[in-house]
């Protein structure tokens, strides 16, 4: 009996980490400005209903108002390898909205996420800058990196927007409040995909963008 309880033992000690039964890579979602984890609700039960489980969807919480370059991207890294040791996942898909899609950005640029990060999804994310943001600029970090023309957008925008072997999404609308112009979205070398007219807040419970998401983390 004590030999056998050891055995066990000594199994499950042994066993290497695993995602879970599923199989699916942990998805990273990451919020946007002024916002918290809980604006995932629904694309997270989407998700689930789909089959992932609790133990692969994890929401990164994170102060908006901080640098993206000099703050935030690194702890990202240091997130997504949380994530990673937590799972023993290679690799991670990571969804981000508006804000979010800047940090996520600036870790596969710059920070050798591309190794880390199988793909990537920017729900109406300021990627080439937001006018909007100008608004709040004189007293906010954040807002200045995603004014158009900041630090952040033209090193963003130098070379290679989407590097890496990581694969890109983006989805954007056309009656989006929030990313003027809409076409700042977009990514060089992603699938951009046009959600129609949406609220920029309904990118994130919108049931066609979230099919779309899910047949975006499903490819290999």
């Amino acid at each position: 009996m004590l030999l056998a309880l050891l055995s066990a033992l000594a199994g499950l000690l042994g066993a290497a980490p695993t995602a879970s039964a599923a199989g699916h890579r942990p998805v990273v979602l990451v919020h946007g400005y002024n916002a918290d984890p809980g604006v995932w609700g629904s694309l997270a039960d989407d998700l689930k209903a789909s089959g992932y489980d609790d133990a692969e969807i994890f929401r990164w919480s994170y102060d908006t108002h901080a640098s993206v370059n000099e703050t935030l991207a690194d702890r990202f890294a240091a997130y997504v390898e949380e994530v990673r040791g937590r799972t023993g996942a290679d690799q991670v898909d990571v969804v981000a909205h508006s804000f979010g899609s800047l940090p996520a950005r600036w870790y596969l640029a710059f920070g050798g996420g591309t190794a880390r990060v199988a793909h990537l999804v920017s729900l109406g994310g300021p990627n080439h800058g937001t006018y909007t943001a100008w608004a709040c600029a004189a007293w906010d970090q954040a807002c200045r990196d995603m004014s158009p023309g900041s630090y952040v957008q033209k090193r963003l925008a130098a070379g290679d927007e989407t590097p890496g072997a990581t694969r890109y999404a983006t989805f954007w609308s056309d009656c989006d409040e929030v990313i003027n112009p809409d076409s700042s979205v977009p990514l060089t070398g992603a699938a951009n995909t046009a959600a129609g007219c949406l609220d920029h807040n309904a990118l994130l419970s919108d049931d066609a963008v979230a099919a779309g998401v899910r047949a975006f983390l499903a490819a290999p």
